[in-house]
């Protein structure tokens, strides 16, 4: 009996030792990234020469330093800024009509009975479901048979049809959840459905509302499979400016704009955590 309970307290120390393993897995490659942005390396990032802040400071505008920028970065920095600017716009766009779309499609799943309900909740995780590149085909083919030109408005478009149903998932969540006597009683005062909504029913679902929002935002942010299918000429992003470098080698520019996204991501990230717990 004693050599079995001494076997059971061996167990917290293996796992400890595998949660340390697998964090390390998971978080080494992003902090290999931010310490080879800083590598004074033109050529081979994997082989360290120095200390420097030249790539970031190219970014931002700052001379470049001589012999290390190709031709994908021999472009102004104001390049770079297009490209975050289509980011953002799509981002944006496309982030605050899928919370709408998601939103009320939760709500209505949630609080009202027809015909096809269950069907519909199923054709709405298709979407998350579906591979990128099966989606962006089948996107690329309507659009093109449509007549729509291909640009800012068809990312947005393309979008919006997948990041709704993220939407949907974390609002869905945060309705199941919630008490409806409240709504009850507000109906029983004389309030009507829409006074009931704002004033009942959105204060409560808001954190996730906030959260669907700030997912579908970075999920569109970092787009990069249906992005490129769908996207015309003058519209692209910065996830398919740096694919587009990134034919030239790893360069250490790169590394320096992919910890650029990594922060604002971390950022982003921060603020819905601190709303959320704002507003619960």
């Amino acid at each position: 009996m004693n050599r079995i309970l001494s076997s059971f307290k061996i167990f917290p120390s293996v796992f400890n030792i595998y949660g340390f393993l697998f964090l390390a897995f998971l978080y080494m490659p992003l902090a290999l990234i931010v310490l080879y942005s800083f590598n004074a390396n033109p050529i081979n990032i994997a082989v360290w020469t120095g200390f420097t802040f030249d790539w970031y400071r190219t970014i931002f505008g700052g001379a470049a330093v001589e012999t290390t920028f190709d031709s994908a970065f021999s472009e102004s920095p104001q390049r770079i800024f297009e490209v975050v600017k289509n980011s953002f716009l799509v981002a944006v766009s496309a982030a605050t009509i899928a919370t709408v779309i998601g939103t009320a499609t939760a709500i209505a799943l949630a609080r009202y009975k027809f015909f096809g309900k269950r069907f519909y909740q199923t054709l709405l995780l298709l979407p998350i479901l579906i591979p990128d590149i099966v989606l962006g085909i089948a996107l690329l083919v309507f659009f093109v048979g449509v007549g729509f030109e291909l640009g800012l408005l068809t990312i947005i478009i393309g979008h919006v049809t997948f990041l709704s149903s993220y939407v949907f998932v974390v609002v869905s969540a945060r309705l199941a959840g919630m008490d409806t006597t409240l709504e009850q009683a507000s109906a029983d005062l004389g309030a009507g459905p829409f006074t009931t909504f704002r004033r009942v029913t959105l204060p409560q679902i808001m954190p996730g509302v906030v959260g669907g929002f700030l997912l579908a935002f970075i999920i569109s942010l970092d787009d990069v499979v249906i992005t490129y299918f769908i996207a015309g000429v003058g519209s692209q992003t910065l996830p398919l400016f740096i694919l587009a470098m990134m034919r030239r080698g790893l360069r250490p520019q790169i590394t320096a704009l992919a910890v650029l996204i990594l922060v604002f991501s971390f950022v982003v990230a921060t603020v819905g955590l601190l709303l959320r717990n704002r507003k619960s």
